[in-house]
């Protein structure tokens, strides 16, 4: 069945902690770097801009959970009930682009950086399977700090990416970086970003080896996903292994498949390898 990497959960949040406070400096230098603000990122539709707004109202909204003093109110941005998790998250993106427009760009850099450095004083000691409010995610939904903690480095890395692709400037993003955002965030968020129509009546369980740790167990079950590391020994229909920042791009849509899997970057194997690109597929991205 192959190893297990084992992990300590406090020290791989702390890692995530200090990747985020070192990717901040990094993304304050690039918008200040962007000679147009207004040219195309690569997000469809949206302008560098526009994806700067949106990286500050996700600190903000992160900001909220953890501390009383950012307290946002949220049933005047979210849609009433329980959406679809993609209407929620579309609703949250397009008041964060009305309501940090015109001036409030020239200082997106300043307010990253305060919002930044807020989450982590915020956040300092805590343990990472606390669970803190997400309400844009469901009413009355709480995820991991742990989870919160790697996405708000998953939304620097990537968008951060797309903004230098817009920009025409330089983005690393790094491989240990990007093993952080898997091992913190992916659990937590595969399952809720789960296409429940398309995952009815599957039975599929993967192996999800990423080169140098973490190792995922993903299994699909009438509709339902759990994301499981360290899991004990099992079968498997398919294993999928893959270069860390390869995944991430992929997951992300920043990539094409074919890419990575042309380069050896991605490859399937198991008794069922065929299903490999069915992940994906299950899998929402807003």
């Amino acid at each position: 069945m192959g190893s297990v990497t084992r992990f300590d959960r406090a020290a791989e949040h702390e890692r995530t902690r200090a990747a985020l406070g070192a990717v901040v400096p990094r993304l304050v230098r690039l918008l200040r770097e962007v000679p147009d603000p207004d040219a195309a990122s690569g997000v469809p539709v949206w302008s560098v801009g526009d994806v700067g707004a949106h990286l500050a109202a996700v600190y903000l909204a992160y900001c909220s959970a953890v501390s009383v003093e950012e307290a946002v109110d949220w049933d005047s941005v979210l849609p009433p009930g329980d959406g679809p998790l993609a209407e929620r998250l579309r609703a949250v993106n397009a008041e964060s682009i009305r309501l940090l427009g015109g001036q409030e760009r020239a200082r997106l850099g300043d307010f990253l950086t305060e919002r930044g450095e807020a989450y982590l004083r915020a956040t300092e000691g805590i343990a990472p399977d606390t669970p803190v409010a997400a309400p844009w995610y469901g009413p009355g939904r709480t995820i991991p700090l742990a989870a919160a903690t790697g996405l708000m480095l998953s939304e620097s890395l990537v968008h951060g990416l797309d903004i230098a692709r817009g920009a025409g400037l330089p983005w690393a993003i790094g491989p240990d970086e990007a093993r952080l955002v898997i091992g913190q965030s992916m659990p937590t968020m595969m399952p809720l970003a789960l296409d429940t129509e398309k995952a009815r009546n599957l039975s599929i369980a993967f192996d999800l080896a990423v080169r140098g740790g973490p190792r995922l167990a993903v299994v699909v079950d009438d509709g339902t996903m759990t994301v499981t590391r360290d899991a004990p020994p099992r079968a498997y229909d398919c294993r999928i292994t893959v270069d860390p920042t390869a995944f991430l791009l992929v997951a992300f849509r920043r990539t094409p498949m074919w890419k990575p899997i042309a380069r050896g970057r991605m490859r399937a194997g198991g008794r069922r390898p065929w299903l490999a690109t069915r992940l994906g597929a299950l899998v929402a991205t807003p």
